[in-house]
């Protein structure tokens, strides 16, 4: 315990003098120096506080060593979560970061395969104080005993899985098991499916993935950033800390909603309206519904465009040749437009010119090319010729053309259309119609063309500008070599006004991510999709986009498939994009939830598939969910139930349909129904959506009669130590 304790205190010595250089660092960088350099400094330590070392210093927590692998030949490593060097020549290391190849032995020896080491040690500290050892001899032959050494080997994962929970997931480095650590380094390629029921950890695999990707593909993903999709803002917020902890900011961790730039999607859907929202033939209907937006004048019925020479006529045919010399073009509605635009221009100036240019006679026509030019520029800078234009062909963004869609849908048939349809103005956008955005923009197209103009416009200025600076410089202030024979130089020999004019532009100190949450276009280096059995076909197709590499691990349990637009099985929604060029793979220990709980909770899918096993739990509580009649007063029953469940630490969790919120609010302290949870709180209001993905000590699922399948076996997989349920209404049958 001594030597431990002398290592510790080093390491934390040594943690706080990297802290130290680098706020020296950045102290030093900030003083003045003169000569112009002070905004460029500024900007560079900016640069270096985001790159992650600060925020890897200042993350970790009192376990920062949590474990030492002693190898047959006598070294030792100490393993934590990230890696720090000594300060000498050699650079030697101090801790070795978990996700370097030498501490995979820490995760996967075994006494039948030793992996080289002969003992595995792990640490439990609070702060600087070294609490806790347990050993593990892996050398059977090896004599020597420490009085640490733990017979199971379980005593430190039995105890993380009983311990209180905060309402933030923690990290699972400490605890890393076998079947886990190979998912976690899987070789980065392709798409790798991590399939797991109720409390096998799935999620914490792929935030560990997550980091160590990030550790073993530094140089790309810290460019293009990795996405994590969660289910629910109540998940992202129960999630974040854990990559933060392991030294890793560079990643997006967003919602469906938030995945549209622009757009946080905060209203609702009715199930059935995001169902057919979600559904794979909404892509051939908006589709259909821009093509409709390319619009001819209806025969016989000419638009008439009035001109200082007379009125032109826009008629049905000349918008025919223009509309198919735009298509051809093959581009997305807004980029093909100028196509459009320059035919139709082109005709009614050739029609505008053979009025003005005609020979009485029937002679040739006298206009020259020049005047025809001039002639042109007149048409195409009337706004009523633009006007016309624009009946025919609108410049559309994707939130006006959705907009309009949904209050009038077509291309679906009537009940489809009946139920997504929406007056304009009269609600939020919800998350099903952030696909739709999605691919309305990719079906528009951006016409960026007047801001990259306007952009080289004022980057002209600038350069302008300089070269006026460096022409006064002439013969002003110049610099001098030592040498008497050498060439005086002035600035403009040293800079040309184009670089000095860079120099000045604005640089973009934003991190990967947050470019990225900005960029509808952005490609992620790779994509974790927690939940993913739950995402409709057009949250696919809008994800697919994000991932032109398809580099991307996707986390869920069919079983638990609860939307009614989800796709649920793998090869449903990989099967588009990749074939079956993707790796499944299947965790199937539950550290989460009881065995006394996992029978119940299995009851509820075995009844629809009597086939239907749950993954096996490693542990056993002694204690027997309880199922109750509430009687009439159901809010008085939930809150007494509630006051029976917290005789102390740890978080509870009451699942209840939504409609019923209100009722079971009210008797409850600091419980407001309708508010976003608060995970943190001793007591939350969840319903069987808000709860995917959590866990908690103790939880309550009142009225289990109102919910579906998926939803009753969420809701029931949630505890850690004991489950209630209280029904004032009949009970399902497979929990009578």
């Amino acid at each position: 315990m001594q030597l431990e304790q002398e290592f510790v205190n080093r390491l934390y010595d040594r943690v706080d003098a990297l802290r130290g250089v680098a706020a020296q660092g950045v102290e030093d960088a900030l003083t003045p120096v003169g000569n112009g350099l002070q905004a460029r400094l500024e900007r560079d330590v900016r640069v270096a506080e985001r790159s992650g070392l600060l925020a890897a210093l200042n993350a970790v927590d009192g376990s920062l060593c949590f474990g030492r692998i002693d190898l047959a030949g006598g070294e030792t490593h100490h393993i934590g979560r990230i890696g720090i060097r000594e300060d000498d020549a050699e650079h030697t290391p101090v801790l070795i970061d978990w996700r370097a190849p030498v501490a995979r032995p820490f995760y996967l020896a075994t006494g039948h395969t030793p992996m080289g080491l002969r003992r595995r040690r792990h640490l439990t500290t609070e702060g600087r104080t070294v609490t806790e050892l347990h050993d593990e001899i892996l050398d059977i032959e090896d004599g020597e005993r420490t009085g640490f050494e733990d017979p199971s080997g379980d005593t430190v994962l039995l105890a993380a899985l009983n311990s209180a929970r905060t309402g933030r997931m923690g990290d699972i480095v400490r605890t890393i098991q076998a079947e886990q650590d190979r998912i976690i380094r899987a070789p980065h390629r392709g798409v790798l499916v991590v399939e797991g029921g109720p409390g096998t950890g799935k999620t914490a695999v792929a935030l560990h993935r997550a980091a160590l990707l990030l550790y073993e593909h530094r140089e790309l993903l810290s460019k293009r950033a990795v996405l994590v999709v969660g289910p629910n803002p109540a998940f992202l917020r129960y999630i974040g800390e854990v990559l933060p902890a392991l030294g890793e900011t560079g990643v997006m961790l967003a919602t469906q909603a938030e995945l549209f730039p622009g757009v946080h999607a905060r209203g609702t859907d009715t199930p059935r309206a995001a169902a057919v929202k979600g559904g794979e033939e909404m892509a051939e209907a908006l589709a259909l519904a821009v093509r409709d937006r390319q619009r001819l004048p209806e025969p016989g019925a000419p638009l008439v465009v009035p001109h200082d020479d007379g009125d032109l006529v826009l008629d049905r045919e000349i918008a025919r040749e223009a509309r198919r010399a735009a298509r051809e073009t093959r581009l997305p509605h807004n980029l093909a437009r100028p196509y459009f635009v320059f035919r139709i221009i082109d005709a009614l100036t050739a029609q505008l010119a053979d009025r003005i240019g005609a020979d009485p006679y029937g002679g040739p026509n006298f206009l020259g090319a020049d005047d025809i030019a001039q002639l042109g520029k007149g048409v195409a800078a009337s706004a009523r010729v633009h006007a016309a234009i624009g009946e025919l062909w609108p410049a559309l963004t994707p939130e006006d053309f959705l907009a309009d869609y949904l209050a009038d849908p077509v291309h679906v048939p009537q009940e489809h259309a009946d139920a997504i349809r929406r007056a304009p103005g009269s609600g939020r956008w919800t998350p099903a119609d952030v696909p739709l955005l999605d691919e309305a923009a990719e079906l528009l197209g951006v016409d960026d063309s007047a801001e990259r103009a306007a952009a080289e416009a004022e980057r002209q200025e600038r350069i302008a500008y300089a070269q006026g600076v460096l022409e006064l410089s002439r013969g002003s202030e110049t610099y001098e070599f030592e040498d008497e024979e050498s060439e005086v130089l002035a600035a403009h020999d040293i800079v040309d006004a184009e670089r000095m004019a860079e120099r000045h532009e604005e640089a973009d100190h934003r991190t990967a991510a947050e470019r990225a949450a900005a960029d509808r276009t952005w490609a992620f280096g790779h994509i974790i999709v927690d939940e993913a059995q739950e995402l409709s076909p057009m949250a696919w197709r809008l994800l697919m986009r994000r991932s032109p590499t398809r580099s991307l691990t996707l986390v869920g349990d069919p079983a638990q498939t609860s939307e009614e637009a989800g796709v649920g099985a793998w090869d449903r929604i990989l099967r588009p994009y990749v074939g079956d060029r993707f790796e499944h793979v299947r965790l199937m220990v539950n550290y989460r939830t009881p065995a006394e709980v996992m029978e119940l909770a299995a009851r509820v899918p075995r009844a629809e598939d009597p086939s239907f096993e749950p993954p096996g739990s490693v542990r056993s509580t002694g204690e027997a969910p309880w199922i109750r009649d509430a009687g009439r007063d159901l809010a008085g029953a939930v809150a007494r139930a509630v006051t029976e469940m917290t005789p102390g630490e740890g978080r509870l969790a009451v699942i209840a349909p939504r409609e019923l919120h209100e009722e079971i609010a009210a008797p409850l302290d600091h419980v407001t129904a309708g508010a976003e949870p608060d995970l943190t709180l001793p007591v939350v209001l969840l319903d069987p959506r808000q709860a995917k993905g959590l866990e908690f000590d103790h939880v309550l699922v009142v009225e289990p009669g109102r919910y579906g399948t998926s939803d009753l076996y969420v809701a029931l997989t949630r505890a850690t130590q004991r489950l209630g349920v209280l029904h004032r209404e009949p009970l399902p049958a497979s929990l009578r």
